[in-house]
């Protein structure tokens, strides 16, 4: 596949066609086309290096803060942007797709990536159908929404109805796509409308908007509710009462919801009173819930409604706030647990991760570490009875770069650990080291190790476990030292639940496909959604749900909760995908006017 890919890629730069250069081209547009909008922001950057972009080097995919940047191929395959950004991938100078992070980037074209002030402007300005250009004197990117935007957008919306209709027509027997059929109805003729007098620049645009409006609600409307599929959500605890998890547990029962992901253990602190956080000297429970034990609570009402808790657990993430600020926290008690950088590996204080929040790490390579947080989950499940173990941040600290020089692991435990292995300390190893793969290996393996051994704990209590995972296997592995095949090859684990960090279901269904083909045949995927934290409109939401119910996935989870209660994402779940719909009850008769006409009849 990657040798089809250059081919094609040489083919493109022979023929000029290479990374979308009619972008640069002048500026044209339809006889009759009417301009509604036009824009433009400057470009920061065109596929950013730690040379040519200082200021974003140090963040995911080269993109600073408030920056915009241009992605082409000679960047490489993907944008490997954070979700915190927005993205439009550009083909013959239109938007066809907007995405969110980590976008592919098309060989005949671009991707147009944006963070805070850019995505603002993005999000303002750049819509699907959207013409793009650029002013190669002023570097900057100028947008226009056009009539002809408009109507690309309809055609295109109207026809993904239709085809997600005929899916399920074909596959669910109770299927009833009356509603989508009048949407789909609607909007065609609003579309016809438009184009029927393309110079009146008010008509199109009414009828325009209409029928994409029209278009949207078809698929919105699309989806039916498939029963075997598990319907969750990722959630951080506020409440503070009994009272309080009833009322969100109500709310979650209303949207669909069946099985709740609850963040446990999360920035070095758990939302229960732990006597293994005791024993250690630890901060023994979260303060915000200190006056009760929440997790009793959750699990109890959970299991009332028929719902099911699985423990979200941050492995080796203890926090943002510097150990120092609190002396009981488990860096301050235990400053030797803290992973490090090579730069920084004859530091005494532990290492932050500058693209992650400036968190901290603990070290997997520590046997203490690891008996730790074993001890930990193994009172969870004996004192709670928990459904399942969702173990997150399974990995090291994302690599800042592919050379050593940005990649952790480098603590006094595992230099020694690896020296007394290889008789050589990794700080005196470089990339292009043969010892370079063995010390990769290393790292990844005490991962392993960890997910093997609560493996083992989740068959002997029975409980059910599964794993975060980065769905670009290559990535996670060179970057994050996260080697998902094993665990699942070996049977470690029961289930992935997969982060997909973007809006573009077309890339949803790529990454999935992809995972679906490397992991064991056993091993369950539960497809990770980000759209209602990224802020992707509902009918994204409902296409990647598509996406991977064509891919056969167990289901889907939501991140997260906060993004999604008291929202119309929340209204178009329990419309459908994740509630029956519920029929229409035939009206009853009037008792008293059926015995006023009997008698009437018959005086």
């Amino acid at each position: 596949m990657k040798l089809l890919k250059i081919i094609i890629l040489i083919l493109l730069v022979t023929s000029k066609a290479y990374a979308g250069d009619e972008i640069y081209n002048p500026i044209k547009f339809s006889r009759g086309e009417v301009i509604f909008t036009n824009s433009s922001f400057p470009i920061n950057v065109t596929d950013p290096t730690p040379e040519n972009n200082v200021s974003g080097s140090i963040f995911p995919g080269g993109r600073g803060a408030n920056q915009l940047v241009i992605y082409t191929t000679a960047f490489g395959d993907r944008t490997n942007t954070n979700e915190y950004g927005t993205e439009a991938i550009v083909q013959n100078n239109i938007v066809t797709m907007i995405s969110g992070a980590n976008s592919f980037i098309p060989l005949d074209g671009i991707v147009i990536s944006g963070h805070g002030k850019a995505k603002n402007w993005m999000n303002k300005n750049i819509t699907i159908g959207t013409k793009i250009y650029i002013d190669k004197q002023k570097n900057t990117l100028n947008a226009y929404t056009t009539s002809e935007s408009y109507m690309f957008e309809a055609e295109n919306k109207i026809n993904e109805a239709k085809d997600m209709m005929e899916y399920y027509r074909g596959r669910v027997p109770v299927y009833n796509p009356r509603l989508t059929n009048k949407h789909i109805s609607e909007a065609e003729i609003y579309l016809k409308k438009a184009k029927k007098d393309t110079e009146d620049q008010e008509h199109v645009k009414k009828y325009s908007k209409l029928a994409v409006e029209e278009a949207n609600n078809a698929i919105t409307s699309s989806l039916p509710y498939m029963p075997n599929e598990l319907k969750g959500v990722w959630i951080r605890p506020t409440e503070t009462s009994e009272a309080q998890i009833i009322s969100t547990l109500n709310t979650m029962q209303d949207i669909g919801i069946k099985d709740v992901f609850l963040e446990t253990f999360y920035h070095g602190k758990t939302i229960f009173p732990s006597k293994t956080m005791k024993d250690y000297g630890f901060i023994v429970q979260n303060d915000q819930f200190s006056t009760f034990d929440p997790l009793k609570v959750w699990i109890r009402e959970a299991h009332k409604r028929d719902m099911k808790i699985h423990i979200w657990f941050q492995s080796f993430y203890v926090g943002n706030i510097p150990p120092a600020a609190n002396p009981k926290s488990i860096l301050a008690v235990h400053p030797e647990w803290g992973n490090k950088t090579k730069s920084d590996y004859q530091s005494k204080t532990p290492t932050s991760s500058k693209s992650e929040h400036n968190g901290y790490f603990l070290d997997p390579a520590n046997p203490a570490v690891q008996d730790f947080l074993i001890k930990l989950l193994t009172e969870i499940i004996t004192t709670y009875c928990p459904d399942g173990i969702n173990l997150d941040y399974i990995r090291y600290p994302q690599a800042l770069s592919k050379f050593e020089t940005g990649s952790w692991g480098y603590t006094e435990f595992a230099r020694k650990d690896f020296k007394d292995m290889y008789k050589t300390d990794p700080v005196n190893i470089k990339y292009d080291d043969a010892l370079w793969k063995d010390w990769e290996n290393y790292r990844r393996e005490q991962i392993t190790k960890f997910v093997a051994r609560v493996g083992t704990l989740g068959r002997q209590k029975c409980v059910y476990i599964s794993t975060v995972i980065f769905p670009d296997l290559e990535n996670a592995m060179n970057t994050k030292q996260q080697d998902w095949r094993t665990w699942s090859k070996r049977d470690f684990v029961d289930g992935f639940t997969p982060l997909f960090l973007t809006y573009d279901p077309k890339m949803v269904s790529s990454m999935m496909n992809d995972v679906m083909k490397i992991k064991g045949g056993k091993t369950n995927i539960y497809a990770g959604i980000f759209v209602t934290f990224m802020g992707g409109s509902k009918e994204d939401l409902m296409r990647q749900i598509h996406e991977t119910r064509k891919l056969k996935a167990d289901g889907v989870i939501l991140f997260d909760y906060a993004h999604t209660k008291g929202t119309s994402y929340a209204e178009t779940l329990s419309e459908g995908a994740f509630k029956p719909v519920k029929k229409p009850q035939p009206k009853q008769p009037d008792k008293k006017k059926k015995w006023f006409q009997f008698f009437k009849k018959n005086k």
